[in-house]
């Protein structure tokens, strides 16, 4: 059975679904992903517009018609994976935090066992795992806490070890009410690169990998401890280098921050908790977009945007 594309179109100067072919010097584009469910207010997914600088949730582009033809055809080569994208973030703001991570995690595993993310693991180059013994680094000064992702030889890329880690760390900032200040760093050249690809794909049952994310959860931790969180990006900031220190109170960012969800490329969502920390910074329309488009985000927008809170200049 083929089901229709779930990409619909509406041109605020020309009427809904104009022709694709087509560019403009000017546009306002709503781009739909999928149906409209029952209890959720608006059916847009992503607002476009040539204009500078416009408020959220509009996303601004060189050319409206050429990125929505290019999120069109994103759409059509991973549609299971953009409608369940844009399903979860609509359901978010009905769900409390804690569920919200429970749905991206049953999203992301249902979508673990897809053919396209399985056609993808088939495609990438094999990876050799470099587990370290100390993933992570922790550091106490009277009422403050100081921890440090140090995979730097991997960019901090977050495996099982390094996730284990992180939330031990977490936990003890939950627990110690005495600490009232927390930094999150990462060692070497990038903040993190996001989740080790030389792990994707080992969990071979999707079902007990939902288990395992939502009890062992970095994410679900900084929920709980995000306010007293200062997180300090620099380099790469991919995937969850974003999800996770989104939910940090204060957001600092080096001049040479890169930010990019490149999930939906593999056929997942963002599943350390984007779908959950994102909306909270920017809305549910710029994290579609991102999350859709997989295009890098620099310091200056992700500033102008609101999901960092200053951006340092020096080192």
């Amino acid at each position: 059975m083929t089901l229709p594309s779930p990409f619909i179109l509406v041109d605020l100067d020309r009427g809904p679904n104009p022709g694709l072919g087509t560019s403009g010097v000017t546009g306002r584009m709503l781009v739909g992903v999928a149906e409209k469910p029952v209890g959720v207010d608006g059916c847009f997914d992503i607002l476009l517009t040539n204009e500078p600088d416009p408020p959220r949730p509009w996303v601004s582009c060189a050319d409206a018609y050429a990125t929505a033809r290019r999120l069109a055809e994103i759409v059509a080569d991973r549609p299971a994976a953009s409608v369940a994208l844009t399903q979860v973030l609509r359901m978010g703001p009905a769900l409390a935090p804690p569920d919200r991570l429970v749905a991206e995690s049953l999203a992301y595993s249902t979508l673990q066992a897809s053919a396209v993310f399985r056609a993808w693991l088939d495609s990438a180059p094999a990876r050799t795992p470099r587990p370290s013994a100390e993933p992570v680094a922790l550091a106490r000064d009277a009422d403050s806490l100081s921890i440090t992702l140090d995979r730097p030889q991997a960019r901090n890329a977050m495996d099982a070890g390094t996730r284990d880690a992180l939330c031990e760390a977490l936990e003890v900032a939950v627990l110690d009410p005495s600490i009232i200040r927390v930094d999150l760093y990462g060692n070497g050249p990038a903040f993190c690169a996001g989740g080790d690809l030389s792990e994707f794909g080992s969990a071979r049952d999707p079902a007990q990998a939902h288990l395992v994310r939502v009890h062992r959860s970095p994410a679900a931790l900084l929920q709980r401890c995000g306010a007293r969180v200062t997180a300090h990006l620099h380099g790469a900031c991919i995937g969850a280098g974003i999800e996770l220190t989104a939910f940090a109170g204060r957001v600092l960012a080096a001049p040479d921050t890169v930010i990019r969800l490149p999930e939906v490329g593999m056929g997942l969502i963002p599943g350390a908790g984007g779908t959950a920390s994102l909306p909270l910074r920017i809305g549910r329309e710029r994290t579609a977009y991102l999350a859709l488009s997989g295009e890098a985000l620099g310091a200056g927008e992700a500033l102008r945007w609101g999901l960092v809170d200053e951006v340092l200049q020096g080192d």
